[in-house]
């Protein structure tokens, strides 16, 4: 075999694809980036799609002794898709013949990957092709003109590569308006914690964005002490429809009526109107549904979310800043509420130019622009809006979601940069390869087999879909996993539990301000068995990382990648 080639192409060999028999089991692997050379274009660059290996002289005896050592006579092959070759108008075309069965077949070189791929941007860095010392960067105007999804089931590292793209973002000035229903974004102001090792690989250093970023809780701050400021909403002028949306499932068309009844009134008598108006006309009705809506719109007040010194827009979007609005102890139908009164004035500012361009980040997608069929919310018709619409006006958004086939699929087709990390539901692996642009069924196979931290970007400036290991965060990672043995102090004497954390630091059922937490007796000290046995160690997976998602993946917690 020719010197440094890792096979030869044997067999039918086509325009698109050919099979390889490798020198090794260790010469290539999966996914891998190869090279051949075509008599009429040159180099052409191509991408290993599976790898089989096949030992015809292995014999019946040698399988009973389990006794097999010589191994040199098995067949390695590798099947080949072929990528190709920039043309002079720098176009990536396919050769119109086919390769030479016998040619030999070498490993590519970075300048023919980064040129084919179309890998050579230099703005925002999010890791390094896997596989690869290569660097993967993204254009700042594409991804918030052209929108941007995050979907992977949970634990895969989702909210870490969010994190990972917001600092990029707060590097370039490029306003931030974060929707934060788990408080996970608020690690942002806090300095990250890097090894060495990591940080040399991929060249950064631990970074806090405190002056940054500002923490907005639509609740108060006894209920979420770490935010910065109180959220609220313009509470003048309500209409019919922003309410109405908020009700319960179980509300009627009569409790709607008598909503629209009693605003209709209001509007006759009154140029300005609050809700303390609404609620006084509505209990002037006869029917006795007006109870079911009176104690609905008492329970709004009681929030404090409505006000008539509301929050400014304009303070909210600022170059070089982000604004999280932190949903801590704030209930769902209240959540959607406030999301589409916020990103309706937010979508109204950008078309007037009354604020920069930015984008807009929705965690959780699939509870505030859920796909038809599931259900609806107050917030889906904005965000639908602004996914078709908000890219003429500057004004981008970024999807993230962990149930890819719940989240609207007219929002996630207008998403031109997409990353996708490991997902192993059926439905949402269907939603992702039906309704996702450049992903095809192997594509699909190769979303189950996903380590964490490893995502398949699928961008517009890319020519295929490729496998990045994304880069460590500068900042602390918010979104890791409760530690459930280490929160609880085991007394293996006395055959008890006590409880270190308050139960509020659990993700329970969101609290509407105003309602007092419920004590549940015996909190304190939970009767368990006593155990001298160590947790069971993490199994690790390749390249040194936990199969745990969130900053855990990258271990960067005082060991080395």
């Amino acid at each position: 075999m020719v010197r440094d080639a890792v096979g030869v192409i044997f067999g039918e060999a086509g325009t698109s694809n050919f099979k390889v028999l490798l020198s090794d089991s260790t010469s290539v692997h999966q996914g891998g980036y190869i090279k051949a050379w075509h008599e009429v274009d040159g180099w052409v660059l191509a991408q290993v799609l599976s790898v089989t290996r096949s030992g015809e002289s292995y014999s019946i005896e040698e399988a009973r002794n389990g006794s097999r050592k010589d191994k040199s006579g098995d067949r390695i092959i590798a099947d080949v898709n072929v990528i190709g070759k920039r043309d002079d108008s720098g176009l990536l075309r396919s050769p119109t013949t086919p390769f030479s069965p016998g040619d030999p077949i070498y490993k590519a070189n970075n300048e023919l990957i980064c040129n084919s791929l179309g890998l050579s941007g230099k703005e925002m860095f999010i890791g390094m092709l896997e596989g690869t010392d290569i660097p993967v960067h993204l254009n700042v105007n594409s991804l918030v003109q052209k929108h941007c999804s995050i979907l992977a089931k949970t634990g895969s590292g989702k909210s870490y590569t969010a994190g990972v793209l917001l600092e990029e973002m707060l590097d370039r000035k490029v306003p931030l308006l974060i929707i934060d229903p788990h408080s996970e974004y608020a690690s942002l102001k806090e300095e990250g914690v890097i090894s060495t090792e990591v940080a040399g690989r991929f060249k950064v250093a631990p970074r806090s964005y405190a002056q940054y970023v500002t923490v907005y809780t639509p609740a108060n701050k006894s209920l979420n002490p770490k935010a910065d400021e109180v959220f609220r909403l313009n509470g003048i002028n309500l209409t019919a429809k922003e309410l109405s949306g908020a009700f319960p499932n179980n509300f009627t068309s009569t409790h709607i009526g008598i909503l629209y009844e009693a605003i209709d009134k209001i509007k006759a008598e009154k140029d300005n109107y609050t809700l303390d108006d609404i609620i006084f006309e509505v209990k002037n009705n006869d029917s006795k549904a007006k109870w079911n809506i009176i104690s609905f719109l008492e329970e709004i007040r009681e929030t404090g979310i409505l006000s008539t010194n509301p929050t400014s827009i304009e303070d909210l979007v600022q170059p070089g800043r982000a604004s999280i609005i932190d949903f801590k102890g704030v209930a769902p139908d209240i959540q959607s509420m406030v999301v589409a009164r916020l990103c309706s004035t937010l979508f109204e500012a950008r078309k007037m130019n009354t604020i920069p361009p930015g984008m807009l980040v929705i965690e959780e997608a699939h509870n505030y622009a859920p796909e038809k069929g599931f259900s609806k919310t107050l917030s889906s018709d904005v965000l639908r809006t602004i996914a078709s619409e908000g890219r003429k006006f500057g004004l981008g958004m970024m999807v993230i979601s962990q149930r890819p086939a719940r989240v609207d699929k007219n929002i996630l087709s207008q998403c031109g940069t997409q990353i996708i990390m490991k997902v192993t539901n059926p439905n949402d692996l269907k939603a992702i390869s039906k309704g996702l642009e450049g992903v095809s069924s192997y594509v699909e196979d190769e979303l189950m087999r996903l380590p964490p931290g490893v995502a398949m970007l699928v961008s517009t400036d890319i020519e295929r879909p490729i496998l990045v290991d994304i880069r460590v965060r500068k900042s602390k990672h918010g979104g890791e996993s409760v530690n459930v043995m280490r929160s609880i102090d085991l007394n293996p004497a006395q055959g008890t539990s006590t409880r270190k954390q308050p139960i509020e630091s659990v993700h329970m059922q969101p609290l509407i301000q105003g309602h007092a937490e419920k004590q549940y007796p015996g909190e304190e000290h939970i009767p368990v068995k006593a155990t001298t046995a160590p947790p069971p160690k993490r199994k690790p997976s390749r390249e040194g990382k936990t199969e745990e998602g969130g900053s855990l993946f990258k271990k960067i917690f005082g060991a080395s990648k």
